[in-house]
């Protein structure tokens, strides 16, 4: 068996939306040997071709007969963003957990809907941020815990792609919830989240396309430690994509593709490397999540500590105010609301 792969109690799986991620996802649950029982999309001819490609028995031609499909336990949410917190709300109306991919919803507004919706059924309502229940992830954690670093004092990481400048491409497309920071940028953010807690200040700068969506965004976070993080999402140039933490005993060097399974370095003050941890799994990696979701449900809970609901409606609160002062805004941001909740 392959790094944190355990058994699995069986949920059956609804796929909402068949674009890229929704295929490497399902490639990755097929891979786990879970049980894909469903497929929706608003047009049957893609919901059809979809259910060839994974072997899956049920395909519906729209997202609500998906939701009310009743041989469908969880359902994971593939849509663009905008669509994330309606689709997530006709899921849990009919009962069904749900995974919805990151960003989680397009502010936090939205995300406090989802989440309060989900508390009041009962139901399990996850942040389908990958990268925290990959493998090496959680050996970062354990060390830092273990205060293996010592003093943690600072932590850096990029997300740095060259993308398609094309305006109607979704990275650049407004009415997509475009730009660089949620779609990018919520990676290194969501790490320095992770290891350090929530920030205190807040510093901000990037840099706005054609279309108004940002295609850089850097941020200077303070934590409640005093540690500070530096994070770099670019959609127009690709840079080295590592993440480091440093601490006055040691660091941790986590290697390209920092946020993909990948390999790290525990090195201390003098550069003796005291742990090399390489990453071997079967598939892309997207399978944790999952797996993290159906143990969740199996045990009768509602909330992960990998990455609690509440944190993942403050880290969008935390991309709101980011948006803020980068002056990037969407249709359904409605009134300024940068409360982190």
């Amino acid at each position: 068996m392959t790094d944190g792969q355990d058994s699995h109690p069986g949920l059956r799986w609804g796929i909402l939306a068949t674009g890229g991620i929704a295929h490497s996802f399902t490639s990755d649950l097929r891979t786990a040997g879970l049980d894909v029982t469903a497929v929706g999309s608003r047009r049957r001819e893609t919901a059809l071709e979809f259910a060839r490609r994974f072997e899956i028995s049920r395909a519906h031609d729209s997202y609500e007969q998906l939701a009310a499909d009743p041989d469908v336990d969880i359902v994971y949410i593939a849509t663009p963003h905008p669509g994330h917190a309606e689709a997530a709300l006709v899921c849990l109306e009919h009962g069904k957990h749900v995974l919805v991919e990151k960003p989680f919803t397009l502010n936090a507004r939205q995300a406090r809907m989802v989440r309060d919706a989900a508390a009041s059924r009962g139901l399990l309502a996850m942040e389908a941020m990958w990268t925290r229940y990959l493998p090496h992830m959680r050996r970062v954690r354990e060390l830092v815990t273990a205060g293996a670093l010592g003093e943690v004092r600072a932590l850096t990481a990029d997300h740095t792609q060259r993308i398609s400048s094309d305006p109607a491409h979704r990275l650049n497309a407004l009415e997509l919830g475009g730009g660089a920071l949620l779609d990018l940028g919520i990676y290194p953010i969501s790490f320095a989240w992770d290891i350090l807690g929530a920030p205190t200040l807040v510093s901000a700068q990037g840099r706005l396309g054609e279309t108004g969506a940002d295609t850089e965004a850097a941020t200077v976070l303070t934590h409640a430690s005093g540690a500070v993080s530096t994070t770099l999402s670019s959609s127009r140039a690709a840079g080295p994509n590592t993440a480091h933490i440093v601490g006055t005993d040691a660091r941790i060097d986590i290697d390209r593709v920092w946020y993909t399974p990948t390999s790290f370095r525990l090195t201390d003050a003098d550069g003796t490397v005291l742990e090399e941890y390489a990453t071997r799994i079967e598939g892309r990696g997207m399978q944790f999540q999952a797996l993290e979701a159906e143990r969740l449900v199996a045990e009768g809970r509602r909330d992960s500590e990998v990455l609690p609901i509440d944190e993942t409606v403050a880290i969008m609160a935390l991309l709101d105010e980011i948006r803020t002062r980068l002056g990037v805004r969407y249709d359904a941001d409605g009134p300024v609301d940068g409360s982190a909740d």
